[in-house]
């Protein structure tokens, strides 16, 4: 087939990882890139042979014939891009959390509706080793219906915020990074919440929003807990990595260390590893993560050339967002949030 061309937009850390992942699966053909600090875009411009770079963004558009853009800036410039990218009708896929907030989110779909382009998020999660088998196991019935799961996203590396010092500034931090990937498992394993109750927690003075939050969520039968940390000195949680616990009727199942998941019921206990492919451009810190860019991207892509929407669609990931940002609230008031389906402002 014919190469996709395509920008992106944000050449900060994610950016060469998310360019590596797209040269891995194929199809595509990279023509240039936007960033509003140029020598940054220049030198990553070199590394991966890019023709073209620019420091306005809407000259990009102007200038260039592209079949989709990725948005890999901070979060902040999500939507002015979504948005210009709307105006000239350019396919959009963005990095998650979609928008600094709930209303910006809603701004971003309406107007890639309205422009009729396909838009979606790079939910990364869903597409890990472990946890793409987790769901599989679940849907195959191995535990009968589940009743209450746990899933957690915790860790402790200060290199975490050298790679990323725009962290440190954010004044929602947990619960808009990590929050955004468990809530949008939690959807994905069980369904649409009815409610959720939120706490969050800052246990360092050198950042500005939350390093740890916790979400109860009910959906249906399903009693879930989402937990999120950056501040968790505990064992094998010294690189990102989502475990998993989940109880049916029928049994247990766990997202262990190690890629490991073990399935528990009355026949007894049987485990399986589900490692990551190996990719040299990887970080070793990050590698289940960078791992899961790659099938990601190729479910993306597949989107584009057939037309079916993405299982991260825009309109997916609102519902993500909406519980991103009624998690805040509910924290705030410290009350249980019911959540209604469709609260676009």
């Amino acid at each position: 087939m014919k190469p996709l061309r395509f920008a992106v937009l944000g050449t900060g850390f994610w950016a060469r990882f998310q360019i590596a992942a797209w040269f891995e699966v194929g199809g595509v053909e990279l023509v240039a890139l936007y960033n509003r600090t140029v020598a940054k875009a220049e030198a990553l411009a070199q590394q991966y042979g890019v023709p073209r770079v620019y420091g306005d963004a809407e000259e990009l558009f102007r200038n260039e014939q592209l079949d989709f853009v990725d948005i890999i800036t901070e979060v902040p410039g999500h939507e002015p891009l979504t948005l210009l990218a709307a105006q000239y009708r350019v396919p959009v896929i963005c990095q998650k959390p979609m928008a600094a907030s709930y209303e910006s989110a809603c701004r971003m779909v309406r107007a890639c509706q309205q422009a009729d382009v396909p838009f979606m998020i790079h939910e990364n999660f869903r597409w890990q080793t472990t946890l793409r088998a987790l769901k599989g196991l679940l849907d195959e019935g191995v535990i009968g219906q589940p009743f209450r799961a746990r899933l957690s996203f915790v860790f402790y590396n200060p290199k975490v915020f050298d790679n990323q010092p725009m962290l440190k500034q954010l004044p929602r931090l947990a619960l808009t990074d990590v929050g955004s990937h468990l809530l949008d498992l939690a959807r994905f394993y069980f369904g649409e919440p009815e409610s959720l109750y939120c706490t969050v927690h800052r246990t360092r003075d050198d950042i500005a929003g939350e390093d740890v939050a916790t979400v109860v969520l009910k959906i249906g039968p399903v009693t879930c807990t989402c937990e999120m940390s950056y501040s968790s000195r505990t064992e094998s949680v010294h690189f990102p990595q989502t475990l998993v616990a989940i109880e049916g009727h029928n049994g247990s199942i766990e997202v262990a260390p190690d890629y490991r998941i073990r399935i528990t019921t009355d026949a007894g206990t049987l485990i399986r590893r589900y490692p990551p492919p190996r990719y040299a451009w990887a970080d070793p810190m990050y590698d289940i993560v960078h791992a899961s860019i790659v099938p990601c991207n190729a479910h993306l892509l597949e989107a584009l050339r057939t037309g079916r929407p993405a299982e991260t669609s825009g309109e997916d990931n609102l519902k993500t967002m909406r519980l991103v940002y009624r998690a805040y609230e509910s924290a705030e008031r410290n009350v249980v949030i019911p959540i209604d389906e469709d609260d676009c402002p």
